[in-house]
């Protein structure tokens, strides 16, 4: 009795403490974010912003909302609102005035917060997202409504980290109740596929169902964190933003080695490499050198590989410089997307219409990433050049020369030999006489023939490197110095064959044209091609024993077939380029010139940052950025809870959606970087481990009515598996699946005709062996022809960054599952499992449902299975021949089986199966 006494009194002192110093209260002030930047946004901004100035008038920048419009009157006069112009519009009787012109007119309440917003001042605000991200405090559970936690309640019991609490203040807030926890085989399920993307094995389920622990949840998290399959998983969501594929795009769509990303990507996910350090390497890899100057790392060069998933345009006639451009603005339009949440692909034509962004920092965005040296080009270089066996023996002798004789060179020998940089490419010849384009890229000349290669700076070089291919015998190439017949400054004789010819030039300096001209008079219709050409210091050692050895083992590396990706390779000096406005955001229509630079809306990049895309990609993932960490960790919760706490992933600006939890994300942010410093892991394993993710996935009457998409989170996670994860369960569930990693991609089985390629004739060539049985991340990806069963569960084509799959429900979903080679070959081997595992079509079918859910099959739902089982077993006894069809890859082949596959089939068809519940 006492101490209930004790309690009481506590709490009401507590109570009359807080309301004896609870500050009074003011009345509400308008909130320009929350209440004005909506109503501008719906029915001002699509004439008065960045697409639209009517009457001079705009509400986009804070400057111009106090600027006379053509009219010579100030739309907002602060702290006036009668004599604003704005509201005299707003409220006209005049048709001719009223405004929005032609527009919905702003009802009661609109008129009454713009009047009071300005009355108070006109205060401006930059929006929440654009903002430095702090972190906010923590919710505290010590409520009024629990004593401030002197009594005992279900959430101080139910939270398991902060997560929880923010969670927790946001459904009392909505009227809401949290849900008990799911079950353990519900939980082991949802976790494995959200941190895998596979389904866990039944002894894994079975031990953590036994494991009565404290941590045997988080004793399986953790091991899932240092799954290899975990990298897998996490690169499936990222093949998305970087658009990978293994073709070029447009319309031959032709093959390319881009695997290597692919392998770079799932071992840094692995690794749990700092997020940080992941985004530097994949924008500026290649100016990441060591700190002698050396040539980059090979991961590193690697890594840029998420910039050249761009594609390129193989279609005759077209130009190359458009094309190129067209690369560009997808490089700034998707690092904007991934990084920054913000369309900034607005800002290509004009200022954006919703946020403060002008529309020449697009372009300055832009000359960050104006410099690389790709052309959009036929073969695509540059290309990082892996070197294997005798290859790689004649590079390392090369190498060991070159440091014995003049180790200055050593970085810039290096450079060429890997990734052929710099060169001129031949596309860009101004060709003369007897000349034209073969191949797209290339420059072709004939007996008689000419170009001029335009400003070459000839300083310090006195060697020339000419990838050359012909079929004429004899022909000879002559270099001249400033015009056609001017002096010359060597002479080539071509071999009829594909050669890389290195030959001395006489040393000029400067800059000056250098012409070309070709006699073939033994094979005057046979062309000669030009790929490229480069100026160069040569190799040092001249009169060196085995120097001409050492010259033909140079040239070779430079000619022989060495597997190949497309990388980023930054130009310099002479290959830099000026970076201009594009007027109306028509790249043939030049403004003024723009140097690289970042939106103002942002924090400025740091003193000291290189003015290149190194330092833009350290500036993305610096403390002062307003967004990435914002963005980042939005994508992966968005992963996890099936939506985002933005919802928008690919829009945080003004008209994106409103965070439902705007705290927790901030929260979620400033630990992301300085306590989890940009690991990943830590992340995920932060939000797995919350209530919030662990509850219940079913509702109540009561929450669907309140949140029927479970903005508040009321309950678990229950969404539609990737089309990946779909794939991939099928095939582990079945014990088909090989978990053989990295490598080339695979081309597992597919319907027929699914494939047109009248360009080069390529084909889908079923793999073999345990290649057939790979999981999905490794399927080849053409992007005019993309793997059908994944596409049809809403993985894109990956033409463009895509930042998150809307998914949807067709009848063509269920099609893929009951009819696709794979499903089918997996129905079968599953099919042959159940039938080892039970005596009866009873046991078989319970333990095949048991098998994919991890749950017991209820009672009715194993009635409809066993209808179904019983009408195919007829149909098989009566049609012996259809049992072959339905059991192609079975060697003991019997109507009982096919049954039996028929169910199994039925069964990996379930909503329960293809759902994360």
């Amino acid at each position: 009795m006492t101490k209930h006494l004790g309690i009481c009194v506590g709490i009401a002192a507590v109570v009359i403490t807080y309301l004896t110093w609870s500050p009074p209260w003011f009345g509400h002030r308008v909130d320009y974010n929350a209440d004005v930047k909506p109503i501008l946004n719906k029915h001002c901004l699509s004439c008065h912003g960045g697409v639209k100035k009517a009457g001079n008038v705009s509400f986009l920048f804070e400057h111009e909302l106090t600027q006379p419009g053509k009219s010579g009157k100030i739309p907002v006069v602060r702290g006036d609102a009668d004599a604003s112009e704005l509201i005299r519009r707003i409220q006209s009787d005049d048709p001719d005035e009223r405004m929005p012109k032609h527009g919905t007119p702003l009802n009661e309440e609109e008129v009454t917060i713009l009047k009071q917003w300005i009355n108070e001042g006109a205060h401006w605000e930059t929006h929440w997202a654009y903002k430095r991200v702090d972190e906010p405090d923590v919710p505290s559970l010590r409520t009024l409504s629990n004593g401030f936690g002197l009594l005992n309640t279900p959430a101080i019991n139910w939270v398991e980290n902060e997560i929880d609490r923010f969670v927790v203040e946001k459904l009392t807030e909505k009227g809401l109740s949290f849900s008990p926890e799911a079950s353990r085989a519900t939980l082991i399920r949802r976790v494995s596929l959200d941190l895998t993307g596979l389904p866990p094995t039944e002894s894994e389920v079975r031990n953590f169902e036994l494991d009565t622990s404290n941590h045997a949840y988080e004793t399986v998290v953790d091991r899932l964190l240092q799954s290899p399959a975990y990298g897998e998983r996490w690169t499936a969501m990222w093949m998305d933003l970087a658009r990978y594929a293994d073709t070029k795009g447009y319309e031959s769509d032709g093959g390319r080695t881009m695997w290597p990303y692919r392998d770079y990507v799932i071992k840094s996910f692995n690794q749990d490499k700092p997020f940080d350090r992941f985004t530097i390497e994949q924008l500026a890899g290649d100016l990441l050198t060591n700190d002698t100057g050396g040539f980059p790392a090979e991961e590193n060069l690697i890594a840029t590989g998420f910039h050249r998933n761009t594609m390129t345009n193989n279609e005759g006639g077209t130009n190359d410089e458009e094309f190129r451009v067209a690369a560009q603005i997808d490089r700034v339009n998707t690092t904007w997307e991934v990084w920054q949440g913000t369309t900034f692909a607005c800002v290509q034509c004009h200022s954006h219409p919703y946020d403060p962004i002008p529309h020449e920092d697009y372009y300055k965005y832009m000359a960050y990433f104006n410099n690389s040296r790709d052309e959009d080009l036929w073969d695509e270089w540059p290309k990082l050049r892996f070197y294997k066996g005798e290859d790689s023996a004649r590079v390392e002798r090369i190498k060991q020369w070159i440091s014995r004789y003049e180790p200055e060179q050593l970085v810039e020998k290096t450079q060429f030999m890997r990734v052929l940089e710099p060169k001129i490419n031949a596309h860009s010849f101004i060709k003369g006489d007897a000349s034209t384009a073969l191949l797209i890229s290339y420059y072709g000349v004939k007996d008689k023939g000419n170009a001029r290669i335009p400003q070459v700076n000839l300083s310090g070089t006195a060697s020339v490197v000419l990838n050359v291919s012909t079929k004429a015998k004899n022909a000879v190439l002559t270099l001249h110095l400033d015009k056609l017949n001017g002096p010359v400054l060597t002479t080539l004789n071509l071999a009829a064959r594909d050669t890389v010819l290195i030959a001395p030039i006489v040393s000029v300096w400067g800059k000056h044209d250098v012409y070309l001209s070709l006699q073939s008079p033994a094979s005057p219709r046979e062309w000669v091609q030009i790929n490229w050409i480069s100026f160069q210091k040569p190799l040092p050692g001249a009169g060196q024993p085995n120097y001409a050895k050492v010259v033909a083992d140079y040239a070779m590396t430079l000619v022989r077939p060495a597997e190949s990706m497309p990388v980023i390779w930054e130009g310099h000096g002479d290959f830099a380029r000026k970076t201009h406005v594009f007027v109306r955001g028509n790249w043939m229509v030049k403004g003024a010139e723009v140097k690289p630079g970042v939106p103002r809306l942002l924090a400025p990049v740091p003193a000291g940052y290189p003015n290149n895309r190194l330092g833009l990609a350290k500036w993305i993932v610096s403390r002062n950025n307003a967004l990435t960490a914002r963005v980042i960790v939005n994508r992966f919760w968005e992963q996890l809870f099936g939506r985002g706490i933005v919802e928008t992933l690919e829009d945080f600006g003004s008209q994106g959606s409103e965070p439902t939890h705007q705290a927790l994300l901030d929260w979620l942010a400033v630990q992301f970087m300085e306590q989890d410093h940009w690991q990943v892991k830590k992340l995920l394993r932060r939000m797995v481990l919350s209530a919030t993710y662990r509850q219940r996935s079913e509702s109540t009457k009561e929450k669907t009515e309140k949140d029927p998409s479970n903005r508040w989170l009321s309950r678990g996670p229950r969404v539609r598996l990737s089309a990946e994860q779909v794939r991939d369960q099928a095939l582990a569930c079945s014990g088909l699946l090989s978990y053989k990693q990295y490598g080339p991609s695979v081309m597992p089985p597919q319907p027929d005709k699914i494939w047109q390629s009248p360009y080069n004739g390529e084909s889908w060539v079923t793999s073999t062996g345990e290649d057939r049985y790979r999981r999905a991340i490794y399927t080849y990806w053409k992007r005019t022809a993309p793997y059908p069963s994944m596409t049809t569960f809403d993985a894109p084509s990956r033409e463009f960054c895509q930042s998150r799959r809307i998914a949807t429900n067709t009848p063509l979903q269920a099609l893929v599952t009951l009819n696709d080679p794979v499903y089918l070959e997996a129905a079968q081997k599953l099919a042959s499992t159940m039938q080892r595992r039970g005596t009866t079509p009873a046991q078989q079918l319970r333990e095949g449902y048991r098998m994919l859910t991890f749950q017991p099959i209820e009672d009715r739902k194993l009635t409809v299975l066993l209808a179904t089982y019983t009408d195919a077993l007829s149909t098989f006894k009566a049609s012996p021949a259809e049992v072959n069809d339905i059991l192609p890859y079975a060697s003991a082949k019997s109507p009982e089986l096919a049954a039996l596959t028929v169910s199994a089939n039925v069964l990996l068809n379930l909503d329960k199966v293809v759902t994360k519940e």
